[in-house]
């Protein structure tokens, strides 16, 4: 979960990604980010499960054959399983310690991104970042400008955080897709380290980092001017209950942000596991992509940029079959 805090801006967003964005910490204090740290990590020890289904659903793994249901308005039709269907799958194979593949890479990244984030932060503010101070904040020019300077700092930050964690996603992205494979090539932190270094050089521990990247930039500036606009020219401070509504839109615009950016999400996490050497991620089960361009291009004329986006009332894909031995949909 990432939080970022502005005057008149608090966009949130959910983790897209395994790899926490770090929590925006305005007065880097040592007890602060040590809170932070203690946060996140048990933020993401109960999402955990709920990341590892999406992943598992995101590369294409199926498992289990579409059953008849009923959609959101009472009609009859064929649908996939959903999380709680998909977690019992795994529980059955792997016990209840399954869910939780990959969980100590993923608190690995979520604390040393937590600590690089506060870093850049302070630095920026020692450096002078320029602030709107005083009655300035009331007009409106001004009001942008700050919104600027603030989500300029706070995407230098995120993005240091994700370059610095982004090998820690690749390994925790890579231990979940074992699961299809039932492989154990990626079994623990340093471990996982010397395998992928070993195989793939220093540039397999970025795999997928630029459309990461692009996704996480577009969402911060698309949440933080969306939510400034809106509330700058749709709500009138008069209002009562304008915090409340405030709240809402910019709770709002982070959705919207989030689901308009998803298929970076999604083409960044393909491309972290794509051709490593896991079942998951080479043929005859996935697709190999030479760029990820490739592998967005591939996505959008299957129709599949939303896949993983939801975890309940997943519809059958339109003009698919379902493989039985290979569990994926061709």
């Amino acid at each position: 979960m990432a939080v970022f805090f502005s005057t008149d801006v608090i966009c949130s967003q959910k983790q897209n990604e395994i790899g926490e964005l770090p929590v925006s910490i305005d007065s880097p204090k040592m007890a602060d980010v040590c809170g932070q740290v203690l946060l996140g990590s048990g933020l993401t020890v109960l999402s955990h499960p709920l990341m590892y289904i999406k992943v598992l659903i995101q590369v294409g793994h199926e498992p289990l054959p579409p059953t008849l249901g009923r959609n959101l308005f009472g009609r009859q039709v064929y649908q996939l399983p959903g999380l709680f269907a998909y977690a019992k799958h795994i529980i059955k194979i792997d016990g209840r310690a399954g869910l939780f593949k990959g969980l100590g890479p993923r608190l690995c990244a979520g604390t040393i991104g937590t600590l690089v984030h506060s870093k850049v932060v302070q630095k920026c503010q020692e450096q002078g970042t320029p602030q709107i101070l005083g009655g300035q904040q009331k007009d409106k020019e001004s009001s942008l400008q700050q919104v600027v300077n603030e989500t300029t700092r706070e995407m230098v930050a995120r993005s240091c955080a994700t370059i610095v964690t982004h090998p820690f996603h690749v390994i925790t992205l890579r231990c979940m897709v074992q699961f299809i494979g039932r492989e154990t090539k990626y079994s623990g932190v340093f471990d996982s380290i010397i395998t992928v270094y070993r195989e793939e050089g220093v540039l397999g521990f970025f795999a997928g980092l630029i459309p990461r990247l692009l996704g996480d930039v577009l969402s911060l500036w698309i949440c933080n001017l969306l939510a400034h606009l809106i509330n700058t020219y749709a709500i009138d401070d008069s209002m009562s209950h304008t915090g409340e509504i405030k709240n809402c839109s910019q709770a709002m615009t982070g959705f919207f942000a989030s689901m308009l950016t998803y298929p970076f999400v999604l083409v960044s996490n393909i491309m972290a596991v794509n051709n490593c050497g896991l079942a998951g991620g080479r043929d005859p089960y996935a697709s190999v992509y030479p760029t990820w361009v490739d592998c967005w291009m591939h996505l959008s004329r299957e129709g599949n940029m939303s896949r993983g986006n939801s975890l309940f009332f997943r519809k059958l894909p339109a003009g698919k079959t379902y493989a039985v031995d290979q569990k994926r949909f061709f």
